[in-house]
């Protein structure tokens, strides 16, 4: 039975991971909306969407 043990660890570990990962995923984009934009944020998504329209009319 030491593998039914080994296979329930494996689980429960792989899940802890994932939604280790969800969650600091989550946080994080949480303190960068709470963050005030400045001037090079915005020349960078300025950019950023130049950039995928050009990409579009070719």
């Amino acid at each position: 039975m030491w593998y039914f043990s080994w296979i329930l660890g494996l689980g429960l570990a792989c899940a802890f991971a994932i939604l280790n990962a969800m969650w600091f995923e989550m946080r994080e984009d949480n303190l960068a909306s709470a963050l005030p934009e400045t001037a090079d944020d915005k020349a960078l998504q300025r950019a950023a969407i130049k950039g995928s329209q050009k990409g579009a009319r070719t």
